[in-house]
């Protein structure tokens, strides 16, 4: 049953609690899941600092941001396939990859893991650009699709020690998603063409299909 919380400090007492239960040598695994638009980036990036800045340096509670954008398909792959316009939807992710880190990030004894990161201003994904090392103790993977009840997906979901799950109305996901085509230098019909094509329809999925989260985050700003 999910717990429905509406502050990042709430959601922080959360997290420490978990800390202080976790077995030595294992990595506390938090999902950030969410529609694109919905604020998961910065959350993610928000509860790390946070984390970060509470831990004694060195310690064991030093926390690490892992994006799911890494494993987008190559654009090569998706041209081949007629799926370059769906760019972001779950086809075209490596999904049995990304299953594939998550579980080495659970392994007890915490090795390092070398992980791909999706660069957006060459609109690919680097191998092995990020190192999740001993010293990180917990792993903050944020995504779309991390409790996506898919074929392929739907193994993630055990792995993770704490979910989240963040609630935007769809109405402020439409207006962010068109503003974000807007930012990105493209007219107000382009920008609106391109969020409704592909972005909305993806923000329908997750918020459609996912399984419960042991969390609900509401009211997440960008």
């Amino acid at each position: 049953m999910s717990n429905t919380i509406d502050t990042v400090d709430a959601l922080l007492q959360r997290l420490y609690i978990l800390q202080a239960e976790q077995l030595l040598g294992q990595r506390l695994i938090i999902a950030i899941a969410g529609a694109p638009g919905s604020g998961k980036s910065t959350l993610a990036a928000q509860l790390c600092q946070r984390l970060n800045e509470a831990a004694v340096p060195g310690s064991a509670g030093q926390a690490v941001v892992v994006p799911m954008d890494g494993f987008h398909l190559d654009n090569a792959i998706l041209q081949e396939r007629g799926q370059i316009a769906v760019k972001g939807s779950p086809q075209t992710f490596d999904v049995d990859g990304f299953v594939s880190l998550i579980a080495r990030l659970v392994e007890p004894g915490g090795a390092s893991v070398y992980i791909p990161v999706f660069d957006r201003s060459m609109d690919l994904s680097r191998n092995a650009s990020q190192c999740v090392d001993e010293s990180h103790k917990v792993v903050i993977v944020e995504g779309n699709y991390l409790l996506l009840a898919r074929a392929g997906w739907e193994k993630l979901a055990s792995m993770f020690h704490l979910s989240v799950m963040l609630d935007v109305p769809m109405e402020t996901l439409q207006e962010r998603l068109v503003q974000r085509w807007l930012d990105l230098g493209h007219d107000p019909e382009q920008a609106r063409s391109r969020a409704f094509s592909n972005d909305i329809p993806n923000a329908q999925v997750v918020t459609q299909e996912s399984t419960g989260a042991h969390v609900i985050l509401k009211g997440v700003r960008q």
